[in-house]
């Protein structure tokens, strides 16, 4: 949810501040997109195809996110010279250490997951078990890395309710700069136009 509002206003602010100066908005030229559709195989399988995650094991689940990961690392990594790619690069560095010191998916404690469901859904829950599609139920002393974990929530006037990572954070970060800087790139040469740079460099 955080990465998809971050691309949006990515796009939104990239494009409006383009239009602002006159200028038409270029998306960001990304090496090997190839690699970024490949990653999102993997989630899209877990996510929205009910007979495979219906009979995936846990341990199937985990390699799927494992290599989603991976293969996104590799494309941030091939595109690391881009704005803003550097942030992401890191923000999926981080969710990958957390994931993989704690088997393959993304830590939630009690604390946390009790701000998302209803206590008498939450009893049935014990240490390990699944929650969600890439969460796994663990207390605080159980959890490597716990920082890293999905520790952080949305604002209580935001009715929808979704924990997320340190790592989202720098993800988000990083693709809403990705997609909005053409347009602060344009406004940063309008203010300081090439000649007078290179007179006074």
């Amino acid at each position: 949810m955080i990465l998809l509002v971050a691309l949006v206003a990515g796009l939104v602010v990239g494009w409006a501040l383009s239009r602002w100066r006159g200028h038409v908005y270029q998306p960001p030229e990304l090496q090997a997109a190839w690699l970024a559709f490949s990653a999102f195989l993997p989630q899209f399988a877990l996510l929205y195809l009910p007979y495979f995650r219906a009979r995936a094991s846990d341990r199937v689940s985990a390699i799927c996110l494992m290599a989603s990961l991976l293969i996104f690392l590799g494309f941030a990594w091939v595109n690391r010279r881009m704005p803003g790619m550097r942030i992401l690069l890191l923000g999926l560095a981080l969710n990958f250490t957390v994931m993989a010191a704690n088997g393959g998916f993304m830590p939630i404690s009690p604390q946390t997951a009790g701000q998302l469901v209803p206590g008498d859904v939450l009893m049935d829950f014990q240490p390990g078990d699944r929650f969600g599609v890439k969460d796994i139920y663990l207390p605080l002393q159980e959890t490597r890395f716990e920082w890293l974990a999905d520790r952080f929530l949305l604002p209580d006037w935001i009715s929808y309710k979704v924990a997320f990572s340190l790592g989202d954070v720098f993800i988000a970060i990083g693709a809403f700069y990705i997609l909005a800087q053409p347009g602060l790139f344009h406004i940063k040469r309008e203010v300081f136009p090439h000649d007078y740079v290179a007179n006074i460099s």
